[in-house]
């Protein structure tokens, strides 16, 4: 059983950083690709971000190009999102997503298979 758990929100100032995890057990990342979503309050779950397989290539949200870095350690079986001058308007669960096995490229909004519980983000003004 795949399970994703991300970890790494909280509560922080604008201007600030955070790093979001999220830990693959059950299975192997090495050869998905994998994304991260995010649902603020009263709208529905945005892309964010994604990365192939690899590492090689990544993707993002026009809202998240230049703060957002998504990275992924296939050896420890885990994912970042790394979030620079965050913004109220970053406020939101960030969700982890993974596609099935052996998917190549980039996957569009709707190919994940499986996702976390989420990870509560909130940027004071």
């Amino acid at each position: 059983q795949v399970q994703l758990v991300e970890s790494g929100g909280g509560l922080v100032q604008a201007g600030g950083s955070l790093r979001l995890s999220c830990a693959a057990s059950g299975t192997t990342i090495g050869s998905r690709a994998m994304g991260w979503f995010r649902q603020a309050p009263g709208k529905e779950r945005e892309f964010v971000a994604a990365i192939n397989w690899s590492g090689a290539r990544t993707d993002y949200a026009d809202s998240a190009k230049g703060r957002f870095t998504i990275s992924r350690d296939n050896a420890k079986n885990t994912v970042y999102l790394q979030i620079d001058s965050l913004k109220p308007e970053d406020t939101g669960v960030y969700y982890c997503a993974a596609t099935g096995l052996h998917y190549s490229g980039l996957p569009t909004r709707d190919t994940y298979a499986y996702w976390g519980q989420g990870t509560q983000v909130t940027v004071s003004s």
